[in-house]
């Protein structure tokens, strides 16, 4: 803090908002000047006078602030810019370094995101087969291999603590625990087994026993999924699947971009800026697709990924008129 130099709120998005001019549309610095509108009347009325003073408890106290105003997906959006924005200011010296990091968003609802937007099978495949030859049993291959072949959301990931796994059954049990900060989207109703068959646990399992941080929570709980400091954020998985969908990490990029000067790859890149890079929630999306188009009933996907009929057939269906038709080929006598 001691390096940092007084910035204003006010001058802060000024500068911030003189910085991108050059590289984005009107429209796109207009939605960028109204929604650090909002986080200005915040600073107004928090008494925040001097962006030097930010910290990662007040960026949650603004989260807070706006989530009740607007709808998520709308939020997502408005947090996106004020990240750039601290990014910016960090390079300013004018907020500590990594606070953009701190803005947390809270997951997005079932159908928040276009059905459009969605991991393909063919990718899915891909990753799964670089990470099984050349990154086994790591924390990678395990978030790839539970998201894709069960379906669950991010949160549900985050929850999985190693007693959690069922050896004899070849599966893992999903658990609501809100009192120790793992609550599962759909509360108890949410609580099930998903078989993941002697393949996948196994890849679970070595990793559990080999290259899991040896780690507890905060809770004394032993979570699956880790870092060295223990259970992660929602938002830390998030980065993690971005990254690793990458096209380049298995493969060529196709976006004609060189790894050295792409800002979406690096210690200082932000996988979201890449086009190909998916969300947890994409993946979701793409597991449900690709089980619809191999025929398995969507009563079973939708007790499976713990989504129901309605939401899965109206937000979750990617597959083209086509695809759709080929299924229903498959069923006519």
């Amino acid at each position: 803090m001691t390096d940092l130099e007084p910035l204003s709120p006010e001058e802060g998005v000024t500068r911030f908002l003189r910085h991108r001019e050059p590289s984005v549309r009107d429209s796109t610095l207009q939605n960028s000047r109204t929604r650090l509108n909002h986080f200005l009347d915040w600073c107004e009325e928090v008494g925040i006078e001097n962006l030097n003073d930010l910290s990662g408890r007040d960026l949650a106290d603004f989260v807070a602030w706006r989530r009740g105003d607007i709808a998520p997906i709308t939020l997502q959006k408005q947090l996106s810019t004020v990240r750039a924005a601290l990014g910016f200011w960090a390079d300013i010296e004018g907020v500590e370094d990594g606070l953009r990091e701190r803005v947390h968003a809270p997951e997005l609802p079932d159908g928040a995101e276009s059905r459009d937007i969605h991991l393909s099978a063919d990718r899915a495949e891909s990753i799964l087969d670089y990470l099984d030859r050349y990154q086994y049993a790591s924390r990678e291959h395990v978030i790839m291999a539970l998201l894709w072949r069960t379906g669950m959301r991010r949160g549900a990931l985050r929850a999985l603590d190693v007693g959690d796994l069922h050896a004899d059954d070849h599966a893992v049990e999903l658990v609501h625990r809100p009192e120790t900060d793992t609550a599962l989207k759909n509360g108890t109703k949410g609580e099930r087994w998903v078989y993941l068959g002697p393949e996948w646990f196994e890849v679970v399992d070595e990793y559990a026993a080999t290259n899991r941080h040896d780690v507890v929570d905060d809770h004394g709980r032993r979570p699956l999924i880790t870092s060295k400091y223990g259970r992660p954020t929602g938002d830390t998985i998030y980065k993690w699947v971005g990254k690793l969908t990458r096209p380049c990490e298995y493969g060529d990029c196709p976006h004609d971009r060189e790894r050295a000067t792409c800002d979406a790859v690096g210690s200082d890149g932000y996988p979201s800026r890449c086009p190909s890079s998916r969300s947890p929630h994409a993946v979701r999306r793409g597991h449900i697709t690709a089980y619809l188009n191999r025929e398995v009933s969507p009563e079973t996907i939708s007790e499976r990924s713990d989504v129901s009929l309605d939401i899965l057939y109206q937000h979750y269906d990617a597959r083209t008129p086509r695809e759709k038709m080929n299924v229903r080929i498959q069923n006519l006598p």
